[in-house]
């Protein structure tokens, strides 16, 4: 694959993932205004992505002998960390200001970028991120309920941490990261997806303690914006959609653009969510919600259109999904170590 054929996967790639993920909230909120705790919803959105995911264990086992630092870390990290540290924080700060502080993520993967990996980055990833960060509050109206709770606000920080290391550990297998030039084979994407879900799953399962969850909703209807709909049909969407198919685009996405590009995509998730929750929820957009999704509609394109470190260029075909791109440029063959990635992450 052409690399400039690869970049425009990897936005398509971005942008899916971006929609899926932004639907999450939207099938989530009816199940949660029905009587489901918010931490058994996301229990049941992880632990229904694993045994979806569960073929794809036995099939990549060979992962947890090659690469037991990089699963653990996706897993704590990239699927449990940012979901734990989110949830605990709306229940201190309003919604709209840890949604916001949490989409700092794409100016805390620049800063990894620069400062730990030592890549340069342009002026242009730089002028995206501060203009989608700017969107995002007109997005999320942050004057209309701003409360300055530190400990909230270092939670909302921490899902930030954790969304950053979902980026990075996904970026490894990618042509500078763990795999290339030296002639290791980078992890299969999908098996580092799917351990990473069944990791994730254990640890909130002794957090969320779904034991005792009302499981009686699930089997009723929860009402969207005055229609009737099967709860499990939510539920599906969630796993399926805002889970498995969400996060296997977003990673491959990030391994054929780059940690900091895939990011600032990544912050059209508030707008997508916001827009299907408009026409969902029947939640309507005000005029400054409107101008920030444009804000960060446009600084997504500048960072997608800037080139935020050395370009990778793929030895042979690129498949998608199958984490076999082998770079021959110049910093191709220069991997990070996974304990300090790991140790760099607080993850998803």
């Amino acid at each position: 694959m052409h690399a400039s054929q690869g970049r425009s996967a990897g936005l398509g790639l971005a942008l899916a993932s971006a929609f899926a993920f932004g639907g999450s909230g939207v099938a989530a909120k009816p199940l949660i205004e029905a009587g489901l705790d918010p931490l058994h919803v996301v229990w049941l959105r992880v632990a229904g992505a694993a045994l979806v995911m569960l073929p794809f264990v036995w099939r990549h086992r060979d992962l947890v002998r090659s690469r037991p630092v990089l699963l653990l870390g996706f897993g704590l990290l990239a699927v449990a960390g940012v979901q734990a540290f989110y949830f605990a924080a709306i229940s201190r700060i309003p919604v709209g200001v840890a949604l916001l502080v949490e989409y700092l993520a794409p100016a805390l993967v620049l800063g990894w970028v620069r400062f730990v990996q030592r890549r340069p980055v342009t002026r242009r990833a730089a002028v995206g991120v501060v203009l989608a960060v700017g969107g995002l509050t007109c997005v999320v109206e942050i004057w209309s309920g701003l409360s300055f709770d530190l400990v909230g606000l270092l939670l909302a920080l921490g899902a930030a941490c954790c969304q950053v290391g979902y980026f990075v550990l996904s970026d490894q297998g990618g042509a500078d990261g763990a795999g290339g030039a030296d002639g290791v084979e980078p992890p299969h994407p999908v098996g580092v997806i799917a351990y990473g879900l069944l990791i994730g799953a254990a640890v909130l399962t002794a957090v969320a303690q779904p034991w005792g969850m009302d499981w009686s909703v699930l089997g009723g209807t929860v009402g969207m914006d005055g229609t009737d709909v099967p709860a499990w049909t939510l539920l599906v969407w969630i796993v399926l959609l805002a889970t498995v198919i969400a996060y296997v685009t977003g990673v491959i996405a990030v391994r054929l653009l780059s940690p900091a590009v895939a990011g600032v995509v990544a912050c059209l998730e508030a707008v997508i969510a916001t827009v299907l929750a408009w026409v969902l929820l029947g939640e309507h957009l005000s005029a400054p919600q409107l101008l920030g999704g444009a804000m960060v509609l446009i600084g997504a394109f500048i960072a997608q259109s800037s080139t935020p470190r050395t370009p990778r260029t793929p030895a042979g075909p690129v498949v998608p999904g199958s984490g076999a791109a082998v770079a021959d440029g110049p910093d191709g063959g220069r991997a990070v170590a996974e304990g300090e990635l790991s140790a760099g992450r607080a993850a998803m």
